[in-house]
């Protein structure tokens, strides 16, 4: 595939995977509200905080080395698909390890919840590790569709999966509610479940189908997914073995980071479980707009720049056709998700009260909870950049410069693209953003949210109007953004109801 057929592949599977995310978010955000009037807010805590936790740190653990060496721009070319898929296969046991141990660690090093508040605390423990392992076994068959572009797969995959987790959670929630953590449990062994399935269900129609012999297709049995040594090849690839270490010891860094303050309120006791049940809803309402775009963004331009450009070569060793447009995507890239973070910068620190009394009343908007929204809204703004910038490096770094933490601003330093100029946007958009600070902080300080319906409409309408205003003076002066989402993600979903 070229570098374009590349981008507009990459530029679709972003668009799906924002759609994919909001349509998560929105149903995880409905489904919070909905059980926060059926169950404790401890239970809640414990499961949203505690067990998500384990969950994730186990799987994180377990595959996102082997993620970004197995989908590097060496996987396939330098390296056959046989010997990479042998090494995705090591974060099965890689996975029961983890589980073993951090299950360990969730139930004997740990506050145990009080059973009568919190029941079935340690089966739930067992269940959720064992969904982390139930998800690993479906890797494999993930970095092969990732890798070869099946963008409808991922997308009907996980919609199936999480709309079964939310039906099994809100039925059981209202009928049985007194089985405790056992309801979340169960709807999160249904989600891993059924989106393995999914894959193992595509991939046995598609190996040795007329679709995959026309397209080249590097496996041709289903026999082919599983494990075996070929003849005259190593088992795996003791290169991309290495680089896969390098980005595994670069995973505890970023995890810790990521969850660190799960980690804090998990191991230290600082909240009740209760108050973590309060701040998981905060931390999920202020990091919605991070998992609408900012995600999606990164894990499918993360293969635009893996594929493009060859690991481990500086810019003079790059075909340089390939490199202006990656320059391009990059700076364009940057500029969108910065202006995207300061408008949510912004405009977070005016309507973060209204915010949190709409979606949960009292429990969420007296107290710290306004607060700690207007924090999250600022925090945003360092995602926003971390992410683009993180995909990029971790995409042509070679295993020595993973370790030793380099730059973009090294690496184009003797070229002549300067993709960080993405991070300098227009005085008038600076303009606009500083003069509907200022407005929508006096607005709110007027009008809401103790002065009745009709006043907080007012505030609304104040901060839909500057919110226009910022929209203008980035149509007007950002044309280089604009041509980009407009030509690259736009024009997916046109195509696709057309």
């Amino acid at each position: 595939m070229s570098s374009q057929d590349i981008l507009e592949s990459v530029s679709t599977l972003a668009s799906y995977n924002v759609l994919l995310q909001v349509m998560f978010r929105v149903l995880t955000f409905l489904l919070n509200a909905f059980t926060l009037r059926f169950v404790s807010k401890e239970l809640i805590g414990v499961v949203n905080v505690r067990l998500t936790l384990l969950y994730s740190t186990l799987v994180f653990l377990s595959r996102e080395a082997f993620r970004r060496a197995c989908l590097s721009g060496q996987s396939g070319k330098n390296h056959s698909w046989r010997t990479v898929i042998n090494l995705l296969w090591m974060t099965v046991p890689l996975g029961v390890l983890w589980a073993v141990l951090l299950s360990c660690v969730w139930l004997w090093l740990l506050e145990v919840p009080d059973a009568h508040t919190v029941p079935y605390y340690s089966p739930a423990v067992v269940l959720f590790a064992l969904s982390g392992v139930q998800e690993l076994l479906a890797e494999p068959l993930w970095v092969l569709a990732q890798a070869h572009m099946f963008v409808r797969l991922k997308v009907v995959a996980e919609s199936l999966a999480m709309i079964a987790k939310c039906s099994i959670t809100v039925v059981l929630v209202v009928f049985s509610r007194e089985w405790g953590l056992y309801i979340f449990s169960a709807a999160h062994l249904v989600y891993t479940g059924i989106l393995g399935l999914c894959y193992a269900v595509y991939f046995i129609h598609f190996l040795g189908s007329k679709e995959a012999a026309r397209n080249s297709f590097p496996l041709r049995r289903v026999k082919d997914l599983l494990p075996r040594r070929q003849y005259g090849e190593p088992l795996v690839d003791r290169n991309l073995a290495r680089l896969t270490w390098s980005f595994f010891k670069q995973s505890f860094l970023k995890q810790i980071l990521t969850e660190g303050e799960r980690y804090v309120m998990t191991f230290l006791n600082v909240l009740s479980f209760g108050d973590q049940g309060v701040y998981d809803i905060v931390n999920n309402l202020g990091s919605m707009v991070a998992r609408f775009i900012f995600l999606p963004i990164e894990e499918s331009f993360y293969i635009f720049f893996a594929k493009v450009l060859e690991r481990g070569r500086d810019v003079k060793s790059q075909k340089q056709e390939e490199v202006a447009i990656v320059a391009e995507v990059l700076e364009c890239l940057l500029k969108l998700v910065l202006v995207i973070g300061l408008i949510i910068t912004v405009f977070g620190y005016a309507y973060s009260h209204l915010a949190l009394d709409i979606y949960g009343g009292s429990l969420l908007s007296s107290g710290s909870g306004p607060s700690l929204l207007q924090c999250y809204s600022c925090y945003v703004l360092l995602l926003a950049v971390n992410g683009v910038t993180e995909c990029f490096v971790f995409a042509v770094m070679s295993q020595e410069e993973v370790d030793n933490l380099l730059y973009i601003h090294q690496y184009f330093q003797l070229s002549r693209w300067k993709p960080l100029r993405g991070l300098l946007p227009s005085p008038p958009i600076l303009l606009a953003l500083g003069v509907s600070g200022v407005v929508t902080a006096v607005s709110e300080a007027f009008f809401c949210c103790d002065s009745g319906f009709l006043l907080r409409l007012v505030h609304i309408g104040v901060g839909a109007i500057c919110l226009l205003g910022v929209l203008v003076a980035v149509l007007l002066t950002e044309t280089k953004l604009v041509q980009f989402v407009s030509t690259q993600l736009l024009p997916r979903f046109r195509k696709k109801r057309t």
